[in-house]
């Protein structure tokens, strides 16, 4: 264990069917809310540990479902993107937040840098390293999946979009997944909805872009998978999908 982390804490990674066959590695960086006993509940209290500014939810669910189906590996972070966020790089602003949609986060109020540290040694740089391994490991080209979820209302506005597709534009796994999801019926698609991939991310530049490779960054709607009957239904519309994403891999 590291300084941070102490007996009965989880381990930062998840990893379910490392030696699976697929060309697809799914990886979910906002997957758990697990905090370090050593941190408490970082001042807040049980409700706002269940929201979304502590986790994506129904996204590591929604992961586990689709590996499943594409036998694929799934690569998880137990840890709540409110201790440390996986997906923003080290020394971001927002890589330890003190304020999240909103609500101050106290036990991340003035950290010193030795304590920042902590952090990022004990939880961020394990689930990079492995995804990293991950991948080195694995033949051909493979194809990194990031699995994340979004909230269906923020800053005052509703968010429409069932399913979105982060991307820089230059991303041939991305475009094909935009025409299959708009070929589904009745499902509202973003193209860089609610967000856009950029200079915040961290996971998808990391393992994908700087190594010249493709990649696909999927949103979802959190409503549409908070329980195990929505992650289903979810998992049928996109195993498929991406079962075309990887025969062509």
């Amino acid at each position: 264990m590291s300084a941070l982390l102490c007996p009965g804490d989880p381990e930062p990674v998840v990893v379910r069917d490392p030696q699976a066959a697929s060309p697809l590695l799914l990886v979910c960086d906002h997957a758990g809310r697990a905090i370090p006993r050593r941190l408490g509940t970082l001042g807040l209290g049980p409700e706002d540990l269940e929201r979304h500014i502590a986790w994506d939810i129904g996204a590591g669910a929604l992961a586990d479902r689709l590996g499943e189906r594409l036998g694929a590996c799934v690569v998880r972070q137990a840890y709540s993107r409110l201790v440390v966020d996986c997906n923003r790089p080290p020394g971001h602003p927002t890589l330890i937040p003190e304020v999240s949609d909103g609500t101050a986060v106290p036990g991340n109020q003035g950290l010193a840098a030795e304590q920042a540290r902590e952090r990022i040694e004990a939880i961020h740089a394990p689930y990079h390293a492995r995804i990293a391994a991950l991948l080195d490991a694995r033949p051909g080209r493979p194809l990194l999946v990031s699995v994340h979820s979004f909230t269906p209302r923020m800053g005052g506005q509703d968010r429409p979009w069932a399913v979105g597709v982060l991307h820089d534009g230059a991303s041939p796994a991305s475009r094909r997944m935009l025409e299959l999801l708009r070929a589904e019926p009745g499902l509202t698609v973003g193209d860089n909805q609610p967000y856009h991939l950029g200079q915040h991310d961290h996971t998808v530049p990391l393992h994908a872009q700087a190594r010249g490779r493709d990649y696909l960054e999927l949103e979802v709607r959190q409503d549409l998978i908070a329980d195990a009957a929505g992650q289903a239904r979810m998992a049928d519309v996109l195993a498929p999908l991406l079962r075309k994403l990887e025969d062509a891999a």
